[in-house]
């Protein structure tokens, strides 16, 4: 039985690309240097297993995030003519983080959550002909958006801001 093989270089530089992410990002994810992810890029130094399995998993909640998402867009729009959609994604990782909590564990950085975001866009519109149109939040046009509507800080009022700037 042969041994399995890890990710080669390409295909560590590939998955962090399409992630969006920088070489650092990639080193604070997987708590190593950036160093380490430029020879692994290299193929000067294999990835350890662990950074690996952290980053396959990472593309993991992603393609879970995407199919969740795109099968609840489906069902929405079996009833539903609109064939529009907005989704908040996170010009900084401030806003993210002060947004999205539950998010940092499986997703820490605003970039793999607007990635996350991109994908369900492409799906979305190859899949499903709905265009889906991604908006940065812009917080404090949110915040008297929510105070002029009544409503309380949640996601759906996230998503019921981001409508109003299609």
């Amino acid at each position: 039985m042969s041994k399995p093989s890890g990710l080669n270089a390409i295909e560590m530089q590939c998955l962090r690309q399409s992630f969006g992410l920088t070489v650092e990002q990639v080193a604070l994810i997987t708590k190593t240097t950036s160093e380490a992810v430029i020879a692994w890029e290299a193929g000067e130094a294999e990835a350890p297993i662990p950074a690996q399995k952290k980053l396959l998993e990472i593309d993991d909640i992603i393609e879970m995030q995407v199919l969740n998402t795109t099968d609840g867009i489906e069902e929405l729009f079996k009833k539903e003519p609109k064939r529009r959609l907005a989704f908040v994604v996170y010009p900084t990782q401030a806003l993210y983080t002060q947004y999205n909590p539950e998010f940092l564990s499986s997703l820490p950085v605003t970039e793999l959550y607007n990635t996350a975001a991109w994908r369900i866009k492409k799906e979305c519109k190859l899949v499903l002909e709905v265009d889906v149109s991604l908006i940065a939040l812009d917080a404090e046009a949110y915040k008297t958006y929510r105070a002029d509507s009544g409503m309380s800080e949640s996601r759906e009022s996230r998503a019921k801001w981001a409508a109003t700037q299609l």
